[in-house]
């Protein structure tokens, strides 16, 4: 990789580079909209954690957060912006560039992430 190459890691999003909320918005691309639970239950995180990190991306213009009722019961429900749709495809853009800029085109055919058993 040349140094030019390298020094584009620093071009990455780093509100989305964090690993916490990378799986937030890695969800929410996938989907119209999710409930905080949902959210919680995909990410591992703890209701405070996710919260602070749904703030965050609430703060850039990255996630919408509408408060609301199913029945009696409160339902908090997350979007992902146009802005975040921008930004996360732009993240990804960037990031498969720099995978490629390694040189090494060896794609494997399956990555497996399941945990071993």
């Amino acid at each position: 990789m040349k140094k030019l190459e390298i020094q584009q890691l620093t071009t990455l999003d780093r509100l989305i580079h964090e690993p916490a909320r990378l799986m937030i918005v890695a969800l929410l691309y996938t989907v119209e909209n999710a409930d905080f639970l949902f959210l919680q239950r995909e990410t591992g995180l703890s209701k405070g954690n996710l919260s602070i990190h749904l703030s965050k991306l609430e703060q850039a213009g990255y996630v919408q957060i509408e408060k609301t009722y199913r029945g009696k019961l409160p339902l908090t429900l997350c979007t992902l912006t146009e802005t975040g749709r921008e930004a996360f495809q732009n993240y990804r853009q960037r990031l498969i560039y720099l995978v490629s800029a390694t040189g090494n085109n060896d794609v494997p055919p399956a990555l497996n992430l399941a945990p071993a058993e």
